[in-house]
């Protein structure tokens, strides 16, 4: 890890030096202690964003938009690693994919899915931005210096880049570099995210509820269309009240439930949600999760059956998502034992080898589709 992304002389956390104690006796009683958060201004300044990457980012947010609403025949593809852990393996794997994304750019539109947040159910790693050593430090701003800088480098190979909105804060330290964002299923049903998500310079996917309601993430998406007030941070890291204009690219994003809800009869009738509701029928299908019963390699029978949709004249399936990593599966963290490299720690992923003919397959699909057109 460079001295750029771990500068120990500026990031002095977690208790290697004294924390502010707070001695009111009614407030912050179960605060054990507060320490000074960098501001969003001042990582920016520390690692801008080249001309190159604002306009890769410009770009890709607008081709997106395009194929959300129906002016770009492409499929949007966002996969990668369920979660980031490792520089050198995400700029691995983005190299791989920066390829594969050449080679189908006529068919689709490649962003790798480079997620530093992580939801938990109960309890575990949070992701690299809250815990960036993976040993319960929780040194964030080394997390959000590594998490910029990952982010910088993924958009610096020519690559977009997508990831999952979920602490309110940190959009702020990132957002710049983002071209698709999603709101997880835990947190489409949050007031505070369609707030935020109604603000978001990039297209926003809702994913459905974890029960496989539809309804949840098409009232996220008429939610976050509309304008709103709400406080929150500026990037100088002072409280203030923010106004939105609304974001006219929210979508929603199928990734099953109590049963999947990826075929045809599926998007059908989340279609017929989005109709009820005015919304355009524009829907994207997470191959893992519930769609996969969390069984990795089922991604690929997922993705078959999308296939087959799209090549069958579906145009209402506008993206897909695809957990993928360098190896096939995951790996718990173990006190004492090296990880094994190219393997999640938190969802399993299908291998790279695996993950390169269902992009193959994918693309086949669209330009089948728009010779059938």
């Amino acid at each position: 890890m460079s001295a750029r992304t771990d500068p120990a002389r500026l990031d002095h956390e977690a208790g290697r030096r004294p924390a502010t104690q707070d001695t009111t006796r009614i407030d912050d009683t179960r605060i054990a202690a507060v320490r000074a958060l960098v501001s969003p201004a001042m990582l920016l300044e520390e690692l801008p964003a080249p001309a190159a990457t604002e306009a890769l980012v410009e770009s890709s947010r607008q081709a997106i938009g395009a194929a959300l609403h129906g002016r770009d025949d492409r499929l949007v593809v966002v996969v990668g690693p369920c979660s980031i852990h490792d520089r050198d393996q995400a700029l691995h794997y983005a190299q791989l994919l920066k390829r594969q994304a050449e080679e189908f750019g006529d068919a689709l539109i490649v962003v790798m899915r480079v997620y530093f947040e992580k939801p938990r159910t109960t309890v575990g790693w949070k992701g690299l931005i809250n815990d960036p050593r993976l040993d319960g430090s929780f040194r964030i701003n080394e997390g959000l210096r590594l998490a910029r800088q990952i982010l910088l480098d993924v958009n610096g190979l020519g690559l977009p880049c997508g990831t999952e909105f979920l602490d309110l804060l940190s959009p702020q330290y990132v957002s710049d570099l983002i071209a698709w964002g999603a709101i997880g299923a835990r947190t489409t049903e949050s007031q505070s995210h369609r707030q935020l998500a109604s603000g978001l310079s990039c297209p926003v996917g809702f994913k459905n509820g974890t029960d496989g309601s539809v309804k949840v993430a098409a009232d996220a998406v008429m939610a976050s269309a509309a304008p709103h007030s709400f406080m929150g941070m500026t990037k100088m890291g002072v409280a203030a009240i923010f106004e939105t204009r609304g974001n006219a690219d929210g979508h929603i994003i199928l990734r099953g439930g109590k049963a999947p809800n990826y075929d045809a009869a599926a998007v059908e009738s989340a279609c017929a949600v989005l109709r009820a509701a005015g919304l355009p029928e524009a829907v994207m299908v997470d191959c893992s999760h519930a769609n996969s019963a969390k069984q990795h390699r089922r991604q690929i029978d997922v993705a078959e059956d999308l296939a087959r949709q799209i090549e069958g004249g579906e145009r209402r399936l506008v993206g897909v998502m695809v957990e993928s990593h360098l190896h096939e599966g995951r790996q718990d963290q173990q006190p004492g034992v090296a990880l094994q490299p190219g393997v999640s720690i938190t969802d399993a992923c299908i291998g790279w080898d695996d993950t390169v003919p269902v992009l193959r397959r994918l693309a086949a699909a669209v330009r089948a589709r728009r010779a059938a057109a």
